[in-house]
């Protein structure tokens, strides 16, 4: 797979240039650094853990 061909997305909660891109693709979700412009490494996630880890986010159990 080519990751420079997923629809990469970038964070809303980005400052001072932190800032991370995520991708859907067939295995799961892919999450990068944005500022490596596509050139550093890239984490996967199946989905069901990176649906947990967005429920924890958003109830406050897991600090962004």
């Amino acid at each position: 797979m080519v990751v420079d061909r997923l629809a990469w997305v970038r964070s809303s909660a980005c400052r001072d240039g932190y800032c991370v891109e995520v991708a859907a693709s067939p295995s799961g979700i892919l999450v990068r650094d944005a500022k490596d412009e596509g050139r550093g490494a890239v984490l996967g996630f199946r989905a069901g853990a990176w649906n947990a880890f967005i429920a924890g986010v958003r109830s406050g159990t897991v600090r962004a």
